[in-house]
């Protein structure tokens, strides 16, 4: 996203995906695409619920249930959201960053120290695992599913691409994205890491328990640390994607088919409504999601056709045509429907391997058939 396009984004001076698609191809383009925006972010927010939901209820059992839990994470990110905004989000977030590297690191340190050193950990790890091996247990096309998606959306969805939106000028958007792919890259591995010693000190552990185990057995200052730590990256996620589906409520419905002429002061009250009902919304969703990375990856696969959009208007606008953005995300959100009601369809592994070509054939079949150019200067 950094190196690609995250600065041609931000010399576009706009605020909204859906509000690109309606300057450069149509109406129609902008309402389907706020449409399936709005779907993408009100999965992935309600998601982060059930996350942190599961840290806390995992972590501190005798205080919180799993339902308390969840109901303690949605007070805190829509508090950050609902009264401070973006400003407060990027504050809180230099603290959720820096809590996440001192709580991880140290409390993958004290749990290494606690058996022994890396080389004791690998010596009482169950013969025949894949504890080091970096696919297997999960399997290539898996890994490659996970990369693809992850790519794809962070070209495309609104709480990704507000923040090159909202950057100074494009050499700050395209740093700030490297920087952040930099900074946040090394976490996950510290995560993997702390798992494995679960897997050392507890043998045939249920693995969605190993880092919650591994955290528990740490000192209890170490091990607050590492929850806070774990939680803060929801919290931090959360209040994004919140804010993301505000912009989008805001920016490209009520401001541009209801109230165009709303003066600041009425769009910070809307803005701050909308985020309230939002969070009920994408709350009571919650208690009803199973499978967070299922249901995560399959709901981030419908950023296919934005991205598609996106890397031809800004490469290969002479392919554009007027009603490219319209078929190209009506046709992906039905076929993502087809995959999740038809099961006979599912002849790849993860549906991000079907949702690439048939975005693209459809993007290039109406360059095609459609005569009318994108108005791309």
């Amino acid at each position: 996203m950094g190196f690609l396009i995250a600065g041609r984004m931000r010399e576009l001076t706009i605020t909204t995906v859906p509000e690109m698609l309606e300057r450069f191809y149509s109406v129609e383009g902008r309402v389907i695409g706020v449409i399936g925006q709005l779907i993408v972010q009100i999965v992935i927010t309600s998601l982060q619920y059930v996350a942190g939901g599961a840290i806390l209820a995992s972590m501190l059992p005798e205080i919180f249930t799993f339902q308390s839990g969840m109901l303690a994470t949605a007070i805190v990110f829509v508090g950050i959201a609902l009264i401070g905004g973006y400003w407060a989000a990027g504050l809180t977030n230099i603290i959720n960053v820096l809590i996440i590297y001192v709580g991880v690191v140290v409390g993958a340190i004290m749990a290494i120290s606690q058996v022994g050193g890396m080389g004791q950990l690998k010596a009482s790890l169950p013969a025949g695992g894949p504890w080091f091996d970096p696919v297997a247990g999960v399997g290539m096309a898996m890994v490659v599913a996970w990369f693809v998606v992850m790519i794809t959306q962070a070209h495309s969805t609104q709480a990704v691409i507000q923040i090159s939106f909202a950057a100074k000028n494009p050499a700050h958007a395209r740093n700030g994205f490297i920087l952040g792919g930099l900074i946040i890259f090394p976490v996950g591995f510290v995560c993997a890491l702390l798992g494995v010693v679960a897997a050392a000190q507890h043998p045939g552990i249920v693995p969605t328990m190993a880092l919650p185990k591994a955290i528990l057995e740490l000192n209890p200052y170490v091990a607050g640390l590492v929850l806070a730590g774990l939680w803060a990256a929801d919290v931090s996620t959360a209040s994004g994607l919140l804010l993301g589906s505000s912009t989008l409520v805001v920016g490209d419905i009520w401001k541009r088919f209801i109230q165009p002429e709303m003066t600041e002061k009425q769009e910070v009250l809307v803005s701050r409504l909308t985020v309230l009902v939002l969070s009920v919304f994408t709350y009571i969703l919650a208690t009803t999601v199973v499978g967070i990375l299922r249901t995560l990856l399959i709901g981030l696969t419908l950023t296919t056709a934005y991205t598609v959009i996106i890397l031809f208007t800004l490469f290969a606008p002479k392919l554009c045509k007027r009603g490219a953005a319209f078929w190209t995300i009506l046709v992906g959100t039905l076929y993502l429907a087809l995959w999740q009601f038809v099961p006979a369809i599912r002849i790849v592994p993860h549906p991000i391997y079907l949702a690439w070509p048939i975005c693209l054939a459809t993007f290039l079949l109406v360059a095609v058939i459609d005569k009318r150019p994108a108005k791309i200067d």
